[in-house]
């Protein structure tokens, strides 16, 4: 019998043991002795662990940080990444996120396709491999990470206690393969406001955004002032707003006014896929008559730096390259009082550079003006060559799997990918499927599960034989 037949012969398990692992709410909790990202987290590590154990594999838990399961023998090591932590389930589901209900031939479920159908996929593929008693001349281990949304702790603390592959690929993505992933930078532009004025018309504060890495979708800035700069405040919005098609409210109370700005959320590798609300009410408070003093300074800075652009032209940043393209900005927060400010950005940098090169420009643009860079951190780019064995190996198995050309694929986001040598994304994604990846029922299909375990069965296959 061969691997495809095989998997076949496995379907109904594949599906019981997907729908058992979606089950598990593995949103990232509170920490407890020996389940440094909570219960939730914790018990779908050990269920993963559990059946790995019975399927015949040797298994580890690596001090609740993380787990795996091997198989095969050999100096040489392959590591399948995949994470079983999800992200919080959200609103507006039509079935129970945590019920792996089948409909239509569908799981639903958070987690279906980010990571825990993908993981399942390749935990049997992993299982064909070995009843099939293939011979193999290397070890396989499927890492299972438990932080991957949020924060990668998971990885650092694997990454310090256990042996490290030479090479592998994270299911966590889309096909045929990905190749380069840009670097992440992120990091605030901050300043303390010492020189302040009054004036007819003072911004008390600003307020937007969640994290750098999302395009923020609301923001809202308080003004101070008399009854006429109010007035015309609130009437050049009117104006900025029809000129410009963004969605922006302003209320007056008193000597206050209040303007809210809606954008539209993206991903932070993606900020064209978004209306920044925060960079649209920044350009519009710098048309009006504020005090010529730091906070005004701040503002006409980030406003003439970044603006509504998403490239970095504006800052010293317009970077590109032939292998993953062009920079992209994205100004996630902003919090501004009367006593400091800082600015987040998520910066995705093409795979040619390295984060001194950005922090060198962006210090060049800042000094003189009191704006000073804090809390910086980097995800170096990740780039495996096309003539690579492993890219040669995947692409051999896709296109005789899929019968279509495997084209290698630049990508802003970041995956497991990063956290070894030698490493791609590979699926779980085909070219045109929907990204259904943390949002609303999420599910995976079953036809396409048991396509993927197969897809990964031969390519597990192909690096470890």
């Amino acid at each position: 019998m061969n691997l495809d037949s095989y998997i076949e012969s496995l379907k109904a398990d594949i599906v019981r043991t997907t729908q058992e692992w979606i089950k598990i709410k593995s949103v990232e909790g509170e920490p407890k002795p020996g389940m440094p990202f909570g219960e939730g987290v914790n018990q779908a590590l050990l269920k993963a662990l559990a059946d790995s154990a019975k399927m015949g594999f040797t298994t580890k838990n690596v001090d609740g940080y993380a787990g795996y399961a091997e198989y095969g023998q050999g100096k040489e090591l392959v590591g399948i990444l995949v994470h079983l932590d999800v992200v919080p389930e959200g609103d507006g589901w039509s079935y129970d996120p945590y019920g792996g209900v089948i409909v239509n031939n569908r799981i639903y479920g958070r987690g279906t396709v980010d990571n825990k159908g993908p993981a399942v996929a390749c935990l049997y593929a992993l299982k064909a491999i070995k009843d099939l008693n293939l011979p193999v001349s290397k070890r396989v281990r499927i890492i299972y990470g438990l932080n991957e949304e949020s924060g990668w702790a998971c990885m650092d603390y694997y990454r310090e206690h256990e042996e490290i592959p030479q090479l592998g690929f994270a299911p966590d993505a889309e096909f045929p393969i990905i190749y380069a992933e840009k670097g992440i930078l992120t990091l605030k532009l901050a300043r303390e406001f010492s020189n302040l004025k009054n004036g007819e018309l003072v911004l008390k504060s600003f307020k937007g955004g969640l994290r750098a890495n999302m395009v923020p979708d609301f923001a809202v800035a308080v003004l101070e002032g008399s009854e006429k700069a109010l007035k015309t405040a609130s009437d050049a919005l009117e104006n900025y707003k029809k000129e410009k098609g963004f969605k922006m409210e302003a209320v007056i109370e008193g000597n206050t006014l209040t303007i809210k700005s809606y954008g539209i959320s993206a991903h932070g590798s993606l900020p064209e896929k978004g209306k920044n609300a925060i960079a649209q009410l920044l350009v519009f408070l710098t048309t009006l008559p504020l005090p010529g003093d730091d906070i005004s300074a701040y503002l006409n800075f980030l406003a003439e730096k970044i603006g509504l652009t998403y490239n970095g032209e504006n800052i010293g940043l317009k970077l590109s390259d032939n292998v993953s393209g062009n920079l992209t900005l994205n100004l996630g927060v902003l919090e501004l009082t009367e006593k400091e400010a800082y600015a987040a950005l998520n910066i995705r940098y093409p795979v040619t550079y390295k984060k001194e090169d950005l922090l060198k420009i962006l210090e060049e643009k800042i000094s003189g003006t009191g704006i000073y860079l804090k809390d910086i951190s980097d995800m170096a780019p990740l780039y495996v060559p096309e003539d690579h064995f492993l890219v040669q190996k995947l692409k051999k198995v896709y296109e005789e799997k899929t019968g279509e050309p495997a084209r290698l694929i630049a990508i802003g986001g970041g995956t497991y990918a990063r956290a070894i040598p030698n490493a791609v994304a590979f699926g779980p994604l085909f070219p045109g499927m929907e990204e259904l990846a943390h949002q609303k029922d999420e599910y995976i299909d079953i036809d396409h599960l048991i396509q993927i375990t197969k897809i990964y069965a031969a390519a597990i296959y192909e690096l470890i034989k």
